[in-house]
């Protein structure tokens, strides 16, 4: 990685036209390259991307998973910031994000709202069953590798751009999250956790499948 690297911030989106460029603006004070990564969106996400003069890849059409490897694959620069098009988290949060693997303590590092604060913990029930199974993943892989990470699912993250090409990612949905970082943890790879608070969606439905 170079010696100041620079920071390309990855949006996936699929069906996201009501919050995509709001995100957009909330993002380009804190990246180098913005990159939106579509699902094949029916409506006019895309359009609002290129209108707002961001770059915009088609991923392969197989779930998020597939939108985080083809982030991976086409980011110009050393850092990799991942962020959800559905206005949950804070771009303030970013220099936040990156500022340990800048500072060469970390290859990854998630967002916890474990430590932040989600709105989901006062939300309906199904939000409430989601967060909970997340908690007994998390439990789960700390127990596994002899961590204490608090957050594993949260989308919103950073990694280093070869660290990630170093990960063999195969997941197409959510659970892309926890493959990757299961997979940094096989390789060695260090992992921390900033607190960052999650918002519930502005606009839509949330595309997460609980079960």
């Amino acid at each position: 990685m170079e010696p100041h690297p620079k920071v390309s911030i990855v949006i996936p989106t699929k069906n996201e036209s009501g919050d995509i460029a709001d995100i957009i603006e909330e993002v380009r004070p804190y990246g180098d390259e913005i990159m939106v990564v579509d699902g094949w969106s029916e409506d006019n996400t895309r359009e609002v991307a290129h209108e707002k003069g961001i770059r915009v890849v088609l991923d392969g059409g197989n779930g998020k998973g597939d939108a985080i490897r083809t982030g991976i694959k086409e980011a110009a620069h050393g850092i990799i910031v991942f962020i959800d098009a559905d206005g949950s988290h804070d771009a303030k949060d970013i220099p936040r994000l990156v500022s340990p693997i800048i500072q060469g303590h970390a290859d990854m590092v998630i967002g916890s709202r474990m430590r932040g604060g989600s709105d989901e913990l006062h939300g309906t029930l199904t939000e409430l069953v989601r967060l909970w199974g997340s908690g007994v993943i998390t439990l789960a892989i700390n127990a596994c590798f002899k961590q204490n990470i608090t957050d594993y699912q949260n989308g919103f993250r950073a990694i280093r751009k070869d660290a990630a090409e170093k990960l063999d990612l195969k997941e197409k949905h959510t659970t892309i999250e926890q493959e990757m970082s299961i997979e940094c943890l096989k390789k060695g790879l260090r992992i921390a956790e900033v607190p960052a608070h999650e918002y519930r969606r502005r606009h839509g439905i949330s595309k997460v499948n609980t079960l």
